[in-house]
């Protein structure tokens, strides 16, 4: 008998089993646990939530559930069976025949996923073609109907795109239509929802559950992301370190979580900075945006942009994905110069062409990115990336410049001592972002461009973040502008509020306004699609929309 033959019942449900799961991870020559003894059960058609802290072991968790471990990673004890196929013992060739076709998997950055060098819709179509599913012509058809599912705008178009082409929140839909070209059994989502909007996120997450129960697919959600995982999931299990915390019923966790640490998860994002004094009406704005208007090719994406950002204070410019928001932080950092209007810092005007500005100029504008994988130089070591600007800026060498190191590794909570050599790939996602953090303040920047920069961390970690740049802004006098569509966010850090949707700015002012009605209607729409810790929540809310069925009529009618 082959070890990839399937042994299941097919009267059985269930999915996969993961029994007394023990993996390892690689520093130098060391082998530590990173996994302990984890078991995981699936049935057919459920979803399961893993949830926990940045490091918890969830993702990779979730990729040895596929059979697969990254690199410096082993799975030491343990077994892994899909469908009564043994993972562990199938060859390199017999997965080739599951993955892709009846196991899928949704990564977390998009960006970092797709081959830059291909169009969309010729990397949708790989896996249908090569597992003989579909022919060339209906993987490509079929991947305009998800596209469409997944509300992608010109979803008959937008397929013959390449990667750099559209925005991070349409990247990430593309690769959810991909994992679902084949229809498989079980899908992997490792943090789906990360990059997007709330109006998006809505429509995504009603489209994964439509399939999902269509299909009678099986998924383990990963998030850290408690109002969704909420909304997904059927059952939900908490890890901590490589340990497994507890597990319950969606319903009965939310309600009567067991252990202190579940507790503590439920019970983040209770900081609130400090409300700040009005601004001066003769205050000159460390950083002005005025008139923007800026353009990809011949089409305007930013169109008569205008706001100012004041000493010490953090002004939030929310809205969806492919609003603008990005682009204006490029306009601002000179990767992108305007077409019309200027961008001014201290009361005087910038080279709008970064290669303009003088080492000064630049090192006063910092930005910290929102996909900390495709930020950081996978080769060079942390005490590399973040030592580059210390000397480069601020002229440091030899032991003063490893001090510095230091001092920044220890503001962003990752101790020299374990991290200062290792690789980007030895680090999770929250921790990367961290990194990206350090990197920006080596720079001893006035203002600093903060985009998604909590969105890749869990609660627990973002707070501390949080906490950790109001600290540094009241010490430093810091100004920030910061990038989300987390709106709990924005009233946890900002002072100001800009609303933007299709390039232009359609509300702005205090937070203190941005909360209370009346809205500008787009204002509304998005303060209401903010997922709540309660399993009807999203049906409640398509229905109130006056959507029937969660399918195509989530994409199609919602508003």
């Amino acid at each position: 008998m082959s070890s990839l033959e399937n042994t299941s019942n097919p009267d059985s449900d269930l999915l996969v089993e993961m029994r007394g799961i023990y993996m390892d991870g690689r520093t130098d020559e060391t082998w530590n646990p990173i996994i302990k003894g984890v078991d995981l059960t699936l049935n057919k058609g459920e979803v399961l939530g893993l949830i926990g802290e940045s490091g918890a072991g969830k993702s990779t968790l979730g990729l040895a559930a596929m059979g697969f471990t990254r690199d410096g990673v082993r799975i030491s004890q343990g077994s892994v069976m899909f469908d009564g196929i043994d993972l562990l013992s199938a060859s390199a060739e017999q997965k080739r025949q599951l993955l892709g076709k009846r196991i899928a998997y949704v990564a977390q950055s998009a960006a970092a996923s797709f081959n830059p060098a291909h169009r969309l819709i010729d990397q949708h179509s790989e896996a249908p073609i090569t597992h003989g599913v579909m022919s060339k012509a209906d993987s490509e058809q079929d991947g305009m109907e998800l596209y469409r599912k997944l509300r992608l705008p010109n979803p008959d178009e937008i397929g013959f795109r390449y990667p750099h082409q559209v925005s991070g929140g349409q990247l990430q839909r593309a690769m959810t239509a991909m994992a679902m070209a084949c229809r498989p059994d079980l899908i992997i989502f490792d943090e789906p929802t990360t990059a997007l909007d709330v109006t998006t996120q809505i429509e995504v997450l009603a489209s994964i559950r439509e399939i999902v129960e269509e299909f009678n697919t099986a998924a383990i959600y990963i998030t850290h992301d408690l109002a969704v995982v909420a909304q997904m999931a059927d059952r939900i299990k908490v890890l901590l370190k490589g340990d497994e915390v507890e597990e319950a019923e969606t319903r009965e966790m939310l309600s009567n979580p067991q252990q202190d640490y579940t507790k503590s998860l439920w019970a983040v994002r209770e900081f609130q900075r400090p409300q700040q004094p009005a601004v001066a009406v003769d205050a000159v704005p460390v950083v002005s945006v005025q008139n923007v208007t800026a353009a990809y090719g011949k089409v305007d994406v930013l169109k008569d942009v205008t706001f100012d950002m004041h000493e010490g204070r953090t002004v939030a410019v929310v809205g969806e994905s492919g609003s603008g928001k990005s682009t204006t932080a490029r306009c601002i950092t000179g990767l992108l110069p305007p077409r019309i209007g200027q961008i001014e810092f201290d009361g005087q005007p910038m080279p709008l062409d970064y290669r303009k500005r003088n080492k000064e100029q630049l090192r006063q504008v910092q930005m910290i990115y929102q996909m900390a994988d495709t930020a950081l130089n996978p080769r060079k070591k942390i005490g590399e990336i973040i030592g580059r600007p210390v000397e480069f800026y601020m002229g440091l060498k030899g032991r003063e410049k490893r001090r510095r190191v230091e001092e920044l590794m220890d503001q962003i909570e990752l101790p020299a001592a374990q991290y200062f050599d290792r690789l980007p790939s030895e680090l999770s996602g929250g921790q990367k972002q961290r990194i990206g953090i350090a990197r920006a303040l080596a720079a001893e920047p006035r203002f600093i461009i903060c985009d998604e920069v909590t969105s890749a961390l869990d609660q627990l970690v973002a707070e501390g973040i949080l906490r950790l740049l109001a600290r540094l802004q009241d010490d430093l006098k810091l100004t920030y502008m910061f990038i989300t569509h987390d709106l709990a966010t924005v009233k946890s850090i900002a002072d100001e509020v800009v609303v933007m949707k299709d390039g232009r700015v359609v509300e702005q002012g205090p937070k203190t306004d941005m909360f209370q009605p009346p809205h500008h209607p787009y204002t509304d729409l998005l303060l209401s699609s903010v997922p709540e810790m309660d399993p009807d929540w999203l049906s409640n809310l398509l229905e109130q929309r006056g959507v029937d069925n969660i399918g195509d009529a989530a994409v199609g009618k919602m508003t």
